[in-house]
């Protein structure tokens, strides 16, 4: 039994997660869950009220992890053309560690669940966009893209990309590499 405060809840979220990472992708229900950690449905319901703040959980682990990711990327990289290139590959990269995780980026695992998870991914994917956008505008003032160059329109292909790729990931049963054809992919999104 988990001894530490929040060591249990840990442990019921990297299960979830776990469960996600199955190639068929079935449904999750709280009996299934408690019965893989070998719990009653009651015990969960003490760390989380609903399997919708299971999710939370989930994203919660995401948006900072990613976010903590392009932070650190925007501090180091000082050209805007490879900011966003980094963070495009950092994004691939983190489905290709995280596979259930990826079911929750696409949306997947929140089929039939709270409306408000897919807003929260939907605001996630929004925020990944203007830091794109952002960085592509600094490329733009740094001479390495044309200065006519539509910066709202180039983000969100990238943003479009990822999601693709993505997709591609979970529904070929994780088999299709997201990272597999970037580096020359990376070359015609970004002209690099």
């Amino acid at each position: 039994m988990a001894s530490k405060p929040g060591e249990r809840k840990l442990q019921i979220l990297q299960t979830v997660a776990q469960m996600l990472e199955q190639p068929k992708g079935e449904k999750i229900t709280t009996a299934a869950l408690a019965a893989k950690l070998e719990l009653s449905e009651a015990a969960l319901y003490r760390h989380f009220a609903s399997k919708a703040q299971m999710f939370e959980g989930l994203i919660e682990f995401i948006e900072q992890t990613v976010f903590g990711l392009i932070n650190k990327i925007t501090q180091e990289e000082k050209s805007g053309l490879q900011q966003a290139g980094a963070i495009v590959a950092m994004l691939l990269g983190f489905a290709q560690k995280n596979r259930g995780m990826t079911r929750v980026l696409t949306g997947d695992a929140l089929v039939n669940e709270d409306e408000r998870l897919q807003q929260r991914i939907n605001q996630l994917l929004d925020r990944i966009e203007a830091t794109l956008k952002q960085s592509l505008r600094m490329a733009a003032t740094q001479g390495e893209m044309g200065e006519s160059a539509d910066v709202g329109a180039h983000a969100n292909l990238l943003v479009c990309y990822v999601t693709g790729r993505w997709q591609q990931f979970a529904k070929s049963g994780f088999a299709r590499d997201p990272m597999a054809q970037w580096p020359a992919q990376s070359a015609i999104l970004l002209g690099k």
